[in-house]
């Protein structure tokens, strides 16, 4: 079976750059035509060139990395400087990338990307919020029916809201590009807190990482280690979450992952529950389904298939 064409859009962030990572380990199972970055968990001047640090920390500098939306659709840009450092990337000390940034907005590559190739054939993983896509969707809604599957995470049910009581933060930050994305018709997996709250980096999965004896290992070990202090503080748990890594590895290995297929609604209007994923998990309402809810994983295969592809850069 060929490798899957896909487009990572993402905000890096630390599990951004872990998941970023695993997809550059994995060229038996997708093939990265390239990334966009998007505002999100630090403005898009310090995302764009984090994408590019990762992709050369990698040892692929032939990656084309593009510059996407600089701020959500309708409002103020959030970010989370205070759980990913004031770069995004702190924890290991990383040079700044030599690898140039491509001269097309993130979007026109998205769309340009899916109206070259046959219809089917690209699925776009998001790990951050979904302004470039749903940006995408508005300019060229031909695009809709050219996409194989969006992966994205992003979400929650069960484990409420990660920025407020209610959202997770992805969401949160441009919840009116959520809406236009669950409502284009498109196969969606949503991969929320549900699930990547189970993908937790114990000291002894972090020890694996930085076990591998090889550059990628040691920045992941000091990624995590600098990433997850804030929720082990939030939490009060010994481990803590590993999520955006969780599009790729469902990508690449679904079957250890389990979900719904169900209805799922972004609150746009009320800003108390504001950017709240309305999943009708227990299919109370009339609703449609409209995307993959997944609520649990193989923890440990997950680890064992990060740690097997983080060793191979």
């Amino acid at each position: 079976m060929s490798p899957r064409k896909i487009i990572i859009d993402t905000d890096p962030g630390q599990d951004d750059a872990v998941a970023i990572l695993l997809a550059l380990g994995s060229p038996e199972d997708v093939d990265v035509l390239g990334i966009t970055a998007v505002a999100g968990n630090v403005p898009l001047d310090l995302t764009q060139k984090n994408a590019r640090i990762v992709c050369e920390l990698a040892g692929r500098p032939d990656i084309r990395v593009f510059a996407g939306c600089d701020h959500p659709l309708g409002r103020p840009l959030v970010t989370a400087e205070h759980v990913h450092g004031k770069s995004g990337l702190d924890g290991p000390d990383l040079p700044d990338p030599v690898m140039p940034l491509q001269d097309m907005h993130g979007v026109d590559f998205i769309i340009e990307t899916l109206r070259t190739h046959e219809a089917g054939t690209v699925t776009l993983c998001a790990l951050g919020p979904l302004t470039n896509l749903a940006t995408a969707l508005q300019r060229a809604p031909d695009i809709a029916q050219r996409v194989q599957q969006i992966i994205l995470m992003g979400g929650a049910y069960f484990e409420v809201g990660n920025i407020t009581p209610a959202a997770e933060f992805n969401i949160y930050v441009d919840p009116e590009a959520a809406d236009v994305v669950f409502k284009s018709g498109i196969d969606i997996v949503v991969l929320p807190l549900d699930v990547t709250h189970k993908a937790l980096v114990t000291a002894p999965r972090n020890d694996a990482f930085r076990d591998l004896g090889n550059p990628v290992g040691a920045a992941v070990a000091d990624m995590t280690d600098f990433f997850e202090r804030f929720d082990k503080e939030k939490y009060g748990a010994t481990a803590a979450p590993l999520h955006d890594p969780c599009v790729l590895a469902y990508l690449i290995s679904p079957y250890i992952f389990t979900g719904r297929f169900i209805n799922v609604e972004i609150e746009t209007g009320s800003e108390l529950t504001m950017g709240m994923t309305v999943a009708d998990w227990w299919r109370v309402t009339d609703r449609a389904p409209n995307a993959t809810f997944i609520g649990d994983l193989d923890a440990e295969a997950f680890f064992d298939l990060l740690t097997e592809r983080l060793a191979r850069l």
